[in-house]
């Protein structure tokens, strides 16, 4: 089964939903920011998408600039663990969506790079 870790509020988001559900596989929509990721399985999604944490953060949003840019700036480095923790609690820095089949991982961003891990692959 296909999981989307989707946000209603993203368009790419939204975009993957629509063709997961559009092509007919059958998959699972865990809406982050309701029921938040448990450091396991954050960190199993870091491992799967082969990144680094800052990877897997909104590094460009507003709050992200506001609260720890600053921090980076005058040469502060986060550490793995750290930048999780941000993650846990922040789970609105996240990338997203975030789509999941199997031992494959994508972050759909933008929409189409979903093909990439979808059984036969077929652009609509």
């Amino acid at each position: 089964m296909i999981v989307i870790y989707h946000n209603p509020n993203s368009k790419n988001s939204r975009k993957c939903l629509e063709i997961l559900e559009t092509s007919k596989h059958d998959h699972q929509v865990i809406k982050y920011q309701d029921k938040p990721l448990e450091e396991e399985k954050l960190i199993k999604i870091i491992n799967l998408l082969n990144i680094n944490p800052i990877e897997l953060i909104r590094t460009k949003s507003k709050f992200w600039k506001d609260k720890f840019q600053h921090l980076l700036d005058d040469g502060i480095e986060f550490s793995k663990d750290e930048l999780i923790k941000i993650m846990i609690e922040y789970p609105d820095l996240i990338e997203r969506p975030i789509i999941i089949n199997g031992d494959k991982a994508v972050i759909g961003k933008p929409a189409k790079k979903i093909f990439d891990i979808l059984p036969n692959k077929t652009l609509t």
